[in-house]
C-alpha cells in the first residue's frame, strides 16, 4: 500500500489534474494506492475570503462565483482533452455544492456572523470537489474507486478550524471498512470529524497531515507528498542559487527544518510517520524524473552530514536581566509557563552563564500580548523594577543550521562564525536546540539573506567564490572580462568560481544574473537603462548580499579612488589598476592600509607599476624578509619605452608618439605620457612601498617637453605641435649614439628616498640599454642583490598584460 498526496499546485488546472491521474495510474499498476487531495491552487483563498467578507453579501457571492468558475473551467478543459470524462455529472455536483455555499452566505448575512463550524464547511469545499473530479476522471478510465469519508473515519479532537487526530481510533474505523484491494482509494485532505460527526479542519498543512494519518491507518509502506518542488533542498533555492537537492533526511532533521521556517512538512505531519516508521518522499508533479527527497528513520541516515540552512523572519527577542533573576530562579520557568498557557510559541531560549539574564525569541506579532502578560502577572516584580530590566530587540531573524547530532561537529562553529565575522555580520544570540540537531543564530533581518548565502557557501560548497563588481570597461576592463570567461574551465578545475555581479562605466551599470553569459555581456550592457553614479554605488555597497566581494577599479577616476576606504569598510576587497589612490596624499595612502588591516580585507594594485609585471608583490616579499634598498633605476612607462626605442631607429618623435598612441600604449592624450607625470606616480608608489614617506611634489621631474605644450589638451593638436621639436630630439639621439649610448627615460630612487625622473644616456653595460618596444625594466640594487641587481623586465603597457595583472590580483583574494 502506498499513499499519494497531491497539493494545490499539482491540481491547479485541467492538465495538472490529468497529470495526477496518470501518476495514479502508473502507481496503481504496481500496488494498491490511496490518494489524498488538496483543493486546487487559489481555491482555498477564495473560500477564506467568503468568511472574511461575511458582512457584505455581494462580496461573498463574488468570491463564490470566482471559485465556481475555476472548477467549471477545469472540468471543461478536462472534457476537451479526455472526451469520455463524466462532465455533466461532475458539473452537476459542482453546481450543487456552490448553491449550498450561496445559501450559507445568505444565512451569514441574516445572522451577521459566521460560526467556526460554518467556516469549516465553507473552507473544505475545495478538497471535496477535488475528490469528485478525480473520481470521475478515474471512473471514466474504468477504475474502481473507494472514497473514504474523513468526517466519519478520521476522528479528531479540538476546535472546528484546527484539530488533532486520534490515530488509534481512526485506524480502527478505517480497518473496519474492508476496502477492496483492487480499488483506488480517494480521500479529501484537510478534513476530519469530531465525536459528534461534525466536519472539522486539521489546520495549517492539513492535507499533508491527512496523508500521514491515512498512511498510519492503512499500514502503508510509503507516503508520497507530491508538490511543486523537487524535494527538500539544503536551503531555499529561491534565495540561495547554489542550494542543492537532498537525497534523504531523517524525521528529526525534517522536523527541525520545518520548526525553523523551511517549507518542508509540518512537524504534525512528520510525527505520525516517525511513530509508525513510514518513509515519506517529497516529489514534484512538474518534474517526474526527479527522485525527490526521502524522509525516513534516523538510524538509516548518514550521521555526519549537515542537511540544511533555513530562516525564520519577523522575530523579536526579549532579554530579562537584573539581580532579581539571580535571587528568584523560578522567574524564567514562571514566565515561560504563562506564555505556553496563552499559546504563545517561544522559538528559542538563551541563558547567560552568570545567571543574571535570559533571553527568548518569539514571533513579532506576539510582542504586545507578551508585554501585557508580563505586566499583569509580575506586579510585585515590576515594583522591584523587573519591567525596567526587560530589553526588546525588534527586526530580527533566526538562521538555523540543521543536522543529526550537530553538536559533535567540532569545526562547525568556527566555520559559521568566522565566515559571518569576515563579512561583518553581528551575531546577537546563539542557541543549540535541545534536540541536538540544530544550531540557531539570531541576527538582524537586514542581514539574513547575506548571512544565509555566506553560511551555505561555508558549509556546503567546496568551491571558492569570488564576487566581482567591475567599474571601468575600457580596454583593460574588457580584456579582463574576456580573460575570466576564457579561464572558466581552468578555474572550475581548481574549484574556483568568479561571479561578475555588476559591470559599470561612468554612465550606466549592468546587474548580471545566471541568464547573462559573459560572452554576450556587451549586448546586455547596451540594453541596460540603469544609470551609474556614486548614489547607485552607495546603495550597491549597502545592499550587497554576497560574501568574498571585490570591487575592481579599472578607471583612472580620482573621485572613485577616494572611495576605497568606504569600499573596504563596507566589507569589500579592492583591486585597482587606477593609480590615483596610491599617489594621493601620504595620509590617504596610509589610511587605506589601516582600514584594510582593520577589516581584514585586501587592497591589491599590482598593475599600478609595470602593468602585468609582478613588481609590487616581488618588492613586498623582498623587503618583508629584511632586505633594504641601495638604489633603484627603472623604465616605468611602456609608452615612453616604445617611443625612445623608435628614436634609435631614426623615427621622428612625433611619428613615434603617434605609433604608440595607435597601438594603445599611451593615454588618450599622449601629453600625459610625455609630461613624465605618469612615471613620477609609479616611482612614488615604489618609493612608498620601500618605506619612504614622500609626496608626489617631492619627486624631481626633468621635463621632456617645453612648458608651452601644456596648453594643447586636444590629442590631434598636440601631435601636430610635437613636430616642432622633432629636430631637437634627432640631435640628442645623434649625440648619444656617437658615444655608444642610447636615450632612456629613467626613474631613480636613491638611498634615503631622493627620487627623480629624467632622460638619461645609457651605455651598453646597463640593464636598461636594450629595453624598448613597450617593455618596462626595473633594476633593484639591494643588500641581497649586489653588485648584480634584481631585474624585472617585460611589457609594461597594453590592455591584455594589464588585465592579466588585475586577474592575478583577483586570484590572490582566495589563494
Amino acid at each position: 500500500m502506498k499513499i499519494l498526496k497531491f497539493g494545490g499546485t499539482s491540481l491547479a488546472n485541467a492538465e495538472k489534474f490529468l497529470c495526477v491521474a496518470d501518476i495514479i495510474e502508473n502507481n496503481k499498476n504496481n500496488e494498491q494506492v490511496a490518494i489524498v487531495l488538496s483543493a486546487p491552487a487559489q481555491i482555498t483563498n477564495y473560500l477564506v475570503s467568503i468568511v472574511e467578507k461575511n458582512t457584505n453579501i455581494n462580496q461573498m457571492l463574488e468570491q463564490i462565483d470566482l471559485a465556481e468558475n475555476i472548477f467549471i473551467e477545469i472540468i471543461k478543459k478536462i472534457k476537451k482533452i479526455q472526451s469520455y470524462f463524466l462532465y455533466e455529472e461532475t458539473k452537476k455536483i459542482i453546481t450543487i455544492e456552490f448553491n449550498k455555499l450561496k445559501k450559507i452566505a445568505d444565512s451569514i448575512k441574516l445572522f451577521e456572523k459566521c460560526p467556526e463550524n460554518i467556516q469549516a464547511i465553507i473552507m473544505s469545499r475545495g478538497e471535496i470537489l477535488s475528490i469528485w473530479i478525480m473520481q470521475n476522471i478515474l471512473r471514466s478510465r474504468n477504475y474502481k474507486i473507494t472514497i473514504i469519508n474523513p468526517i466519519e473515519n478520521i476522528l479528531s479532537i479540538g476546535g472546528f478550524l484546527s484539530s488533532t487526530v486520534d490515530i488509534n481510533e481512526s485506524k480502527k474505523r478505517i480497518s473496519s471498512l474492508n476496502i477492496n484491494k483492487n480499488h483506488i482509494i480517494l480521500m479529501a485532505g484537510f478534513i476530519a470529524g469530531n465525536k459528534k460527526n461534525e466536519l472539522v479542519l486539521l489546520g495549517r498543512n492539513g492535507s499533508d497531515y491527512s496523508a500521514a494519518i491515512l498512511a498510519c491507518c492503512l499500514d502503508a509502506k510509503l507516503c508520497e507528498i507530491w508538490t511543486d518542488v523537487d524535494g527538500v533542498f539544503t536551503s531555499d533555492p529561491k534565495k540561495i542559487s547554489n542550494a542543492f537537492l537532498l537525497k534523504s533526511i531523517s524525521y528529526d532533521e525534517a522536523m527541525e527544518l520545518s520548526y525553523f521556517g523551511a517549507k518542508v512538512l509540518h512537524p504534525r505531519t512528520i510525527e505520525p510517520l516517525k511513530q509508525f516508521n513510514i518513509p515519506c518522499i517529497i516529489k514534484n508533479t512538474a518534474n517526474l524524473k526527479s527522485n525527490g527527497t526521502l524522509i525516513y528513520s534516523q538510524h538509516d541516515c548518514n550521521q555526519n552530514i549537515i542537511k540544511g540552512i533555513t530562516n525564520l523572519d519577523n522575530i523579536v527577542m526579549f532579554t530579562v536581566s537584573g539581580n532579581l533573576i539571580k535571587q528568584k530562579n523560578n522567574i524564567l520557568f514562571k514566565m515561560l509557563s504563562l506564555l505556553q498557557k496563552e499559546n504563545i510559541h517561544v522559538i528559542l531560549i538563551t541563558k547567560s552563564s552568570s545567571k543574571n539574564n535570559f533571553s527568548f525569541c518569539t514571533l513579532a506579532k506576539e510582542k504586545q500580548k507578551i508585554l501585557y502578560i508580563i505586566n499583569k502577572s509580575f506586579k510585585l516584580e515590576s515594583k522591584e523594577e523587573l519591567s525596567n530590566n526587560i530589553h526588546i530587540i525588534n527586526n530580527l531573524s533566526i538562521l538555523s543550521i540543521i543536522g543529526l547530532n550537530i553538536f559533535k561537529k567540532h569545526d562547525l562553529a568556527s566555520k559559521i562564525f568566522s565566515s559571518l565575522g569576515d563579512c561583518k555580520i553581528n551575531v546577537i544570540a546563539i542557541s543549540q536546540g535541545s534536540s541536538k540537531h540544530s544550531i540557531s543564530i539570531v541576527i538582524e533581518t537586514k542581514n539574513i539573506l547575506k548571512s544565509m548565502k555566506i553560511v551555505h557557501d561555508a558549509l556546503f560548497c567546496n568551491k571558492r567564490f569570488i564576487n566581482v563588481f567591475l567599474i571601468g570597461i575600457g580596454g583593460v576592463g574588457k580584456a579582463l572580462i574576456k580573460q575570466i570567461f576564457k579561464q572558466k574551465i581552468f578555474l572550475q578545475n581548481k574549484n574556483i568560481e568568479i561571479k561578475i555581479r555588476t559591470i559599470s562605466n561612468s554612465k550606466k551599470i549592468l546587474f548580471l544574473n545566471d541568464s547573462i553569459n559573459l560572452e554576450n555581456w556587451e549586448k546586455f550592457f547596451q540594453q541596460s537603462k540603469t544609470k551609474f553614479n556614486l548614489e547607485v554605488l552607495s546603495n550597491l555597497l549597502e545592499n550587497n548580499s554576497f560574501s568574498n566581494s571585490v570591487i575592481i577599479d579599472c578607471t583612472s577616476d580620482e573621485i572613485l579612488s577616494k572611495q576605497y576606504i568606504n569600499f573596504i569598510s563596507q566589507g569589500f576587497h579592492v583591486i585597482a589598476s587606477n593609480k590615483k589612490a596610491n599617489t594621493n596624499s601620504l595620509k590617504y595612502y596610509n589610511n587605506i592600509r589601516t582600514e584594510a588591516l582593520k577589516e581584514n580585507k585586501k587592497f591589491l594594485y599590482e598593475t599600478n607599476v609595470g602593468a602585468g609585471l609582478p613588481v609590487i608583490q616581488t618588492l613586498q616579499n623582498l623587503f618583508n624578509t629584511g632586505d633594504s634598498l641601495i638604489c633603484f633605476k627603472g623604465i616605468l612607462s611602456g609608452s615612453l619605452s616604445f617611443i625612445f626605442g623608435k628614436l634609435e631607429e631614426n623615427i621622428l618623435l612625433s611619428d613615434a608618439t603617434k605609433q604608440a598612441k595607435d597601438l594603445g600604449f599611451t593615454e588618450p592624450n599622449p601629453f600625459d605620457d610625455l609630461s613624465g607625470i605618469d612615471v613620477a606616480r609609479k616611482l612614488l608608489i615604489l618609493a612608498r612601498e620601500i618605506g619612504y614617506h614622500i609626496e608626489l611634489k617631492d619627486i624631481e621631474i626633468e621635463p621632456i617637453l617645453p612648458k608651452y605644450f601644456q596648453q594643447y589638451k586636444n590629442a590631434e593638436e598636440f601631435l601636430y605641435k610635437l613636430k616642432e621639436i622633432d629636430t631637437v630630439f634627432m640631435e640628442r639621439v645623434k649625440i648619444a649614439r656617437s658615444i655608444g649610448k642610447v636615450l632612456r627615460f629613467v626613474g631613480t630612487i636613491e638611498k634615503g628616498g631622493k627620487c627623480s625622473v629624467k632622460i638619461e644616456e645609457i651605455n651598453s653595460q646597463n640593464p636598461l640599454y636594450k629595453v624598448k618596444n613597450g617593455e618596462n625594466a626595473l633594476t633593484f640594487y639591494t643588500n641581497y642583490y649586489q653588485p648584480i641587481p634584481l631585474v624585472l623586465r617585460g611589457y609594461g603597457a597594453g590592455n591584455d598584460v594589464t588585465a592579466s595583472g588585475v586577474f592575478s590580483d583577483l586570484l590572490r583574494i582566495i589563494l
